[in-house]
């Protein structure tokens, strides 16, 4: 039995703060000791009532420093992560001139293998524990990403983009095609190791009506897989859903129509949403991943979280990168903070990290496996540095924070100013993954 012990502030949520008052759902010692047997939580506590239970152990100790659960990103693009900062378009047209051509290198596996250990890189530097992940429509894509993370024993979902129309030839599959290649790499990869899979139509454009169908029949044949796709972010491409769909009342009804909008579907951006969706999505129990950096950077619009969360849909925040502008889910956050004031909404920091902790296990149904330090929780956590440059150490002066006031104040402080420099060290399985 391998039993090791974090000392240090500790902060995670037992409830939703969206709906139960702060006091109640954030759980918070100033000086903690977070023990870890065997890679899963075995008991959190204050230092002083657990140091001689455990005094045995070796005990690495983090003054100064405070202790999450590791983020979890709700929406994110594999084979995008070279093209962020693509310069000046609205969705459609960046799709156009800067993706798909980036996205045709993923055909060669040692293209993908090159890009892979990048990617994952990246996401741990920032304290991304867990992704939900788009890889290309070419499969060698979805095989090195799962190779990598699965050699890291990550918690990854990810799942080949199905997409055989209006898009490059050098980009399309085929309805049978996808449905075999996706089917193909479920048999292989879902449920192996950490490992998940999501069936992965690009969004509702890209794909005919066949192919929707078969990644209906794909959720039906594997049912604890994830449906994951984007739904209206930009109004452009609702207005062309409308001309491809003519006979779907909506953009929802149109995954609706094909059995894809279920408790275990994930729709990014939804910033064009009607009330009728809403509440559809609401019935079905489904999943928005908030996206808030590249929602502004394309122009796509400014996403009603208030609106979400007060009809009890989940939410989770997603960088989509690279039409998401960074990895740091504290950046990602922040702009969500700015989002919620430009339409006159609140959210507050606790949460802000709700969302991109244990509100993201929520969103993808692993509640009961990771999102908080819950003893028998897969122990993915990350050590945070609250004076990880000069104007934040200016920032933060005082000592480790005893009130919830003052921690929403220092949690408040790095998602305006934090990012990957705030991360000391993120851990997975309660092994050591990335150290600044």
């Amino acid at each position: 039995m391998t039993v090791k012990a974090f000392r240090s502030a500790i902060l995670d949520f037992v409830a939703d703060p969206f709906f139960v008052p702060e006091p109640e759902s954030v759980r918070y010692f100033s000086d903690g000791l977070l023990v870890i047997e065997n890679g899963k939580v075995k008991e959190l506590g204050a230092y002083e009532q657990l140091k001689e239970k455990y005094a045995g152990i070796a005990i690495a100790h983090f003054p100064d420093h405070f202790i999450l659960p590791g983020f979890i990103d709700l929406h994110i693009h594999f084979p995008q992560t070279e093209m962020m900062a693509a310069y000046g378009e609205q969705l459609l047209q960046w799709l156009e001139k800067f993706t798909f051509p980036v996205e045709r290198k993923f055909r060669d596996k040692a293209y993908c293998d090159q890009i892979a250990p990048i990617f994952i890189d990246q996401l741990l530097r920032n304290g991304t524990t867990t992704a939900l992940v788009l890889a290309a429509v070419f499969p060698q894509s979805v095989e090195a990403l799962f190779e990598e993370s699965d050699r890291r024993k990550m918690r990854i979902i990810a799942g080949k983009v199905m997409m055989d129309r209006n898009a490059p030839n050098f980009l399309r599959d085929t309805a049978q095609s996808s449905y075999e290649d996706s089917k193909a790499l479920i048999e292989k990869w879902h449920k192996k190791g950490r490992s998940l899979y999501a069936v992965t139509p690009r969004f509702a454009p890209t794909s005919t009506p066949e192919q929707l169908a078969n990644a209906g029949r794909l959720l039906k044949e594997f049912p604890d897989t994830y449906l994951h796709t984007h739904l209206s972010e930009n109004i452009n491409e609702v207005a062309w859903v409308k001309e491809l769909f003519p006979d779907r009342q909506s953009y929802v009804d149109v995954y609706d129509h094909f059995g894809l909008v279920g408790a275990r579907s994930i729709f990014a951006h939804c910033v064009q949403l009607t009330e009728a969706e809403f509440d559809r999505l609401a019935a079905a129990k489904s999943t928005i991943a908030f996206c808030p950096t590249s929602n502004t950077f394309l122009g796509s619009g400014l996403f009603n979280l208030e609106r979400a969360t007060s009809s009890n849909i989940k939410v989770g925040l997603a960088t989509d990168v690279g039409g998401g502008t960074s990895f740091s889910m504290f950046q990602t956050a922040g702009e969500a903070y700015k989002v919620a004031q430009l339409r006159q909404q609140k959210l507050s920091p606790f949460q802000a990290m709700f969302l991109a902790t244990l509100g993201g296990a929520r969103a993808l149904s692993l509640e009961d496996q990771l999102g908080n330090f819950d003893a028998g929780k897969e122990a993915d956590f990350i050590v945070i540095n609250p004076r990880s440059t000069p104007i934040l150490s200016l920032r933060n002066q005082s000592e480790q924070p005893t009130t919830l006031e003052d921690l929403s104040d220092r949690l408040f402080s790095l998602i305006i100013m934090g990012d990957d420099r705030a991360i000391q060290a993120t851990y997975i399985l309660g092994e050591l993954a990335y150290e600044k």
